[in-house]
């Protein structure tokens, strides 16, 4: 079962590690001429200004700080756990009413994802949470 457990352990790191390191390229190395929709979407809705490009700073090094704890077995769980609480700030975002679950493709525009940014998020949220769970623990000797 243990071992089982480690299979399963190492291929959600490495798809939470993937989709992570992507995500965080998104936010920090993007043109910056262009601005992240998400983030500013959400400072023209809510008003605060230091969503863009602060905010998307923030979050992508986070992102980054998540895959690299989610990359070394000892750290994993508290990977997971960084990685849970960031899809859960980007769930908490997507149902509020200044992002919402479909977000458009440009500023302003009807075009929207379809709300693929969301179940992105949603999918996230439930890969750590699993992670979370089943990630093998340190082997304790018996005396």
């Amino acid at each position: 079962m243990r071992g089982i457990k480690t299979i399963l352990s190492w291929i959600l790191a490495l798809l939470l590690i993937a989709m992570f390191v992507y995500l965080a390229d998104r936010k920090l190395f993007a043109d910056p001429a262009q601005p992240n929709i998400i983030f500013a979407t959400l400072a023209a809705k809510s008003g605060f200004e230091l969503f863009e490009p602060t905010g998307r700073f923030v979050t992508g090094i986070i992102e980054l700080l998540a895959a690299l704890f989610l990359f070394l077995p000892f750290t994993r769980r508290f990977g997971a756990f960084i990685a849970f609480c960031v899809s859960a700030g980007a769930v908490a975002l997507h149902l509020s009413p200044w992002l919402g679950t479909e977000v458009p493709l440009v500023l302003g525009a009807p075009e929207t994802d379809g709300g693929m940014l969301f179940y992105l998020a949603l999918g996230l949220l439930t890969a750590s949470a699993i992670l979370m769970l089943i990630h093998p623990g340190k082997r304790r000797r018996r005396l």
